[in-house]
Parts: C-alpha cells; structure tokens; sequence
C-alpha cells in the first residue's frame, strides 16, 4: 500500500494526528506528510489541518475491510468465495478481472476503494468517487453454453433484490436489463462480460456499482439517482452492504449454474419496474412502442406491439417508459 493510501487508514479514524507522529510511523518528513494529506483531498476526501494539533479528516472514512465483510456474510456463500481482492485504487475491477482470467477460480471477488476507468453498459463513464460507494466484480467459470448465460444478469439483477431487501432497503425495483431503481432514481448498475469458446468453458466477470455515501457535488450524471445511505435513517456499513451482496450474488449464481433463469422470473416480474406499462425501446435509429409483459425464460423482455408479442434481447438497446 503506498504512503498516500496507509496516511488515510490511520486518518480513518476521525481523531487528530500530529505531522510529526504521522511522519515517524510512516517514516517520511514532515513535507511529505503534507504533501500526502494535499494528494488526499484531491481525491475529494476533506481533511482538516489545526496548528498545534495536526490532521484529521472532517468525518471519518469507512474503508474495505476483508474482516468486515466476511462477518456480513453466511456459512453457505463463505464457501463459494475464493478469493477477495481489496484495492484502495484500480482502472476497472471488471478489466482486473478480465486480464487474469487463466489464474481465477470462480468465486474470486475485486473490490476498489476507486475505480480510475469505471465503465457501465453500453462504454459510459461509471462514476466512482473515492471510499463513497462499492465498486465489485466477481468471477465465475460457467461449464454450459453461453446462450444459457442470456439470462444471467436479470438473475443477478435478482440477487441484488434480496441483498437490499435483507439490508432494510425496501422498493428497489429492477429496469431491463441491468439497472436498479430506487424511489424512480438509479441506485445499482450491472455489467457482464464474457469470454470463452461455444464448446465451453466460459468466463464471466459479473461488475456491480451500487451507490451508497455519494453526495450530490461528487457526480455529474446524466440521469437521475439516490444512494443507499440517503434513505435511511441510520445508514448502512458500506462493509456489512458489501458482505450482504456478495452472499446473495455467490447464492444465485450458484443456483443459476444448476437451473437457469427460470427458478428467478417469478421474483423478478415482481420487481419489475415497468410492468403492465407503455414502454419505448430505442433500437439505433428505430423506436418501438408498446406495453410491458415482463420477460421470457430467454431474458428478453416481451411488448405487446399493436396486439403482437415481440421479444427483444439485450444489446445495443435502449428501454425507457413511453411519453
């Protein structure tokens, strides 16, 4: 871990700390410690400077701690984790993943303090603020063909569902095919990505951004969103919010392994954000309007156009309710 990154963990804490007691536990000047603490706020993390007292942040910070989020977890998702990466800055926990996949075995989870080069569906910027939210990938090795991986993320979409719901977060709904909404704002993002031949095996990097202490001058996006900590009255260990995803992820996809999408669709027309609605789907430069039937045990979601079932499958496909 670099200066920079062990300066915050002692930080973490709230309390003030003397430059020159900081200096002598890191072993570096007094000119480096300040150096460092200006490195900090560059990241957006606030820390205050008193003459005669030293440093301290202006709250404290939580950060991944692996103990942490071991505790959230259950006995039966512990074993299917074998692996857990923690990183105080990466470019993409997915790309991380996706450049070591001869080394993984499935279960193998990244986490990041920080993404440098966070990305979402369809190549956009995802916005990953410093110790804020909870940037994850998680690998697994699929022995079937991958057109019986179509389903995959509404599954996971799934997982998140219960993750929430087990924290106390109460109407999350899910939009197709992998976003997660909460009081009608973006509040979870997922994105796969694949690798492998038709004959098997197949890598998956399952990616999930969830918002959790973002605040409101730390993002610029072009669509509307909440985090976790916004709607609750006590808020939520970004650890113990971490613990609790990873072990309804490693449960569902352990079951999506064995049985598919199908044992899920139920759960997920439940959550279905569009259900029964008029729905626009933007497919390059054409538009297609049409009421919502949920999904198929495919993963496409089926509209009623003109009095006929149509299903589409995810790609360079946009879904938004009609006007």
């Amino acid at each position: 871990m670099s200066v920079k990154f062990t300066l915050l963990t002692i930080l973490a804490d709230g309390c003030f700390h003397s430059g020159e007691a900081l200096g002598a536990t890191l072993g570096v000047s007094r000119t480096t410690i300040w150096k460092h603490i200006r490195a900090l706020r560059s990241l957006g993390i606030e820390c205050h400077s008193v003459s005669g007292k030293g440093y301290r942040l202006a709250a404290p910070v939580e950060l991944l701690d692996g103990p942490a989020i071991d505790a959230a977890m259950g006995d039966s998702s512990r074993k299917l984790l074998s692996a857990l990466e923690l990183h105080s800055e990466i470019g993409s926990t997915n790309r991380y993943l996706m450049e070591r996949l001869g080394a993984l075995s499935s279960g193998h989870a990244c986490l990041a303090e920080r993404q440098l080069a966070g990305r979402g569906r369809r190549g956009r910027e995802w916005v990953s603020p410093f110790a804020r939210n909870i940037y994850l990938s998680l690998y697994w090795r699929f022995e079937m063909n991958p057109a019986a991986l179509s389903g995959l993320g509404l599954a996971v979409g799934v997982g998140l569902i219960r993750a929430l719901q087990a924290l106390g977060v109460e109407g999350a709904a899910l939009k197709w095919p992998n976003d997660v909404l909460l009081q009608g704002r973006k509040l979870a993002g997922i994105l796969l990505e694949m690798s492998g031949e038709s004959s098997g095996p197949y890598h998956v990097v399952i990616g999930v951004g969830m918002n959790v202490n973002m605040a409101d001058d730390e993002a610029v996006i072009d669509q509307p969103w909440i985090a976790i900590n916004q709607t609750l009255a006590r808020p939520l260990s970004r650890n113990q919010i971490v613990g609790v995803v990873l072990h309804h992820l490693l449960l569902v996809i352990q079951a999506f392994q064995s049985g598919g999408l199908e044992q899920f669709m139920e759960e997920w027309q439940q959550a279905d954000l569009y259900a029964g609605q008029s729905v626009a789907i933007q497919i390059g430069g054409d538009m297609v309007v049409g009421e919502s039937q949920g999904i198929d045990a495919s993963g496409a979601i089926v509209v009623k156009v003109d009095g006929v079932m149509r299903r589409f499958h995810s790609g360079d496909i946009s879904l938004r309710r009609a006007l």
